[in-house]
């Protein structure tokens, strides 16, 4: 029995059966899934405002659209709960982001209903053209959709994928969810465009070509066109004239209500109707009939597990190495004026929100923008600021040309505080900061630590800062410290005792790697650590390290091409890498860190049978 059986949901061919229901019924069904939705996630964690404003968005795409003859492409994916559970996965919606369970973004080999993935932002639009350009040449009639949230309108690909979509002549359809919230409050002109948007109360007439168009529509088309004219809400006049987007050659519908059912279906069935590339710009309200959600949708767009009655999460974190950071460099910024704090649309998560309160005037969000931050911090370096970029593992890869042609050529210093290093867990493959490494250690004038505890954030972020030149990155895991490492270091530690097995590792690793050394030494099985802090250059002074050992066992929560562990493996015949390959599923870290061989049990098997081996 299923935990869902008591909805009518559970009882329907989804979706199907959508499209037989009275708008009522509909409404009712959107109800239901507002409780779903907070039920879950309470449970599971997850992104739940984001979610909550676009249920009847979602139901009305269903209604209208047939999916998956007709592709939806969400941007990003972190508002598609809906669609799942409208997708026939209501069964397996109590696993999501669990271990084994539903993916918490969409996934093309999860279901036939995700045409796209939908990780990162900004995409939507250019994966909808390429799939409306491929179903045009096919002689395929059916339509593509972007769903787009209007925090992912501030990067520069959703542009880009205007720029095309407006002229291609395709049954492209993009809608813009528009609920003035990205994770931070959305920033800059398209934020200021798009509320203007929003507020605008006063519409021209319809225009006479959209009418001709409807009146060549069987069925629908006379309609439509009827409750266009007698309407006397904002669906009255449907089509704004001299947007910016009707200049990049869209058809525009909008603004709608996107929690009216049937104004929303109403301006989809119009835009359905056109055959031809169309804007509909949806209003919503993000968290919307879920109140703490509503007043904080920023504290609940990614959450853990929480309370339903009071929306207290369950376990509350006191400091973790976002936090720190955070309060490391507003504190540097006291003595240091020429230190400037840049963000993408993550000043709560990144813990910049602490130095923004501070130096306002040396903070910047610039929306979910990476690739224009790291050149806008070129631009800041070229004039002798110091520029700190705190940014997610995963984002720091969209930025890859600029780090190396706008900042490593000339030589530029600038910090990268690189969050959510290594494992994320639940967020699975999109969002696991694996990647950095290798990234960073193909571009040169980069120095890279990465620290095992909050001293060693500290201590490192002040030696970027104040002493280091070029790129200097400190990187990071989620979350807390584990335990604290004696003195705090900015180059490396090494405990031995005389063994001639060496395991080494660095950050959340070491934690680990200090547990396995204890499991050995209860075996009477010796072996020295070295915990290193700096981890790139690669090192002189390790190199000679690892020249005194028989074997050196080498950890590393990092995709292996690239990684540190290959480019000492190279040089030493000694090394043995244990790192990450291919992409890492969605579960929780320690699942993942055991599984990949990288938990404190598995440390020490496989040193223990390395030593057994020779």
């Amino acid at each position: 029995m299923s935990a869902f059986d008591k909805y009518k949901l559970s009882s329907m061919e989804l979706p199907k059966d959508l499209k037989k229901l009275s708008t009522k019924d509909a409404a009712e069904l959107c109800a239901e899934v507002r409780e779903i939705l907070i039920d879950t996630v309470s449970k599971t964690g997850g992104h739940l405002a984001s979610n909550l404003g676009t249920v009847e968005l979602t139901m009305a795409i269903h209604r209208v659209f047939d999916s998956p003859k007709d592709k939806i492409v969400w941007d990003v994916g972190h508002q598609a709960y809906t669609h799942k559970i409208l997708t026939g996965r209501l069964d397996k919606f109590s696993t999501l982001r669990q271990d084994n369970g539903l993916s918490g973004f969409c996934r093309p080999d999860e279901s036939v209903h995700d045409a796209f993935i939908s990780g990162h932002s900004s995409t939507a639009v250019s994966a909808a053209l390429g799939i409306a350009c491929a179903m045009k040449a096919s002689g395929d009639k059916h339509h593509a959709l972007a769903v787009v949230g209007d925090g992912a309108a501030t990067g520069g690909l959703f542009f880009e994928g205007l720029n095309n979509a407006g002229k291609s002549d395709t049954n492209i359809i993009v809608i813009l969810n528009c609920n003035e919230m990205s994770i931070s409050k959305n920033v800059g002109a398209v934020a200021k465009y798009l509320s203007q948007l929003r507020t605008k109360d006063s519409y021209h007439k319809t225009k006479s070509a959209v009418e001709r168009v409807l009146d060549k529509t069987p069925l629908i088309g006379s309609p439509v066109k009827k409750t266009i004219r007698s309407s006397k809400n904002a669906f009255k006049d449907i089509l704004l004239h001299s947007t910016m987007f009707e200049d990049f050659g869209f058809e525009f519908v909008g603004p709608l209500d996107g929690h009216n059912l049937d104004e929303l279906e109403k301006g989809l069935k119009a835009a359905k109707s056109m055959n031809k590339p169309v804007f509909v710009h949806v209003n919503t309200t993000k968290g919307k009939g879920y109140p703490p959600a509503e007043k904080n949708p920023g504290e609940f767009h990614g959450v853990g597990s929480f309370e339903i009655k009071t929306g207290n999460p369950d376990v509350v974190t006191s400091d973790s190495y976002s936090s720190v950071f955070g309060m490391q460099l507003t504190e540097l910024a006291k003595k240091n004026k020429r230190i400037f704090a840049v963000t993408a649309a993550m000043k709560y998560a990144t813990g910049l929100h602490t130095f923004a309160k501070a130096y306002p005037d040396r903070f910047f969000d610039v929306g979910i923008a990476e690739q224009h931050a790291v050149t806008f911090c070129g631009g800041l370096a070229a004039s002798g600021i110091i520029p700190v970029f705190a940014v997610y593992s995963t984002f720091l890869q969209r930025s890859y040309d600029q780090i190396i042609h706008d900042l490593s050529i000339t030589d530029y210093h600038m910090v990268f505080g690189i969050d959510r290093a290594g494992i994320v867990g639940s967020d699975g493959e999109t969002h696991q900061g694996i990647f950095d490494v290798g990234l960073l250690t193909s571009v040169p004038n980069t120095t890279i630590y990465s620290p095992s505890c909050y001293d060693e954030v500290r201590l490192c972020l002040s030696k970027a800062i104040n002493e280091d030149t070029g790129i200097v990155a400190v990187r990071y895991p989620r979350g807390s410290q584990k335990q604290t490492f004696g003195e705090p270091t900015t180059e490396y530690c090494l405990e031995g005792n005389g063994a001639d097995t060496l395991i080494v590792t660095y950050g959340r690793l070491s934690s680990n790697a200090a547990r396995a050394r204890a499991i050995l030494s209860n075996k009477d099985i010796k072996c020295d650590i070295l915990r290193l802090v700096s981890i790139y250059p690669i090192s002189q002074k390790i190199l000679e390290i690892f020249s005194k050992y028989k074997r050196v066992i080498f950890f590393e929560e990092s995709y292996f091409s690239g990684s540190i562990s290959e480019k000492y493996t190279a040089l030493c015949s000694n090394v043995v890498p244990v790192a990450l390959t291919g992409f890492i599923r969605h579960a929780p870290v320690d699942v993942l860190l055991d599984e990949n061989g990288l938990s404190a049990e598995k440390m020490a098997k496989k040193t223990e049978d390395m030593i057994n081996a020779t």
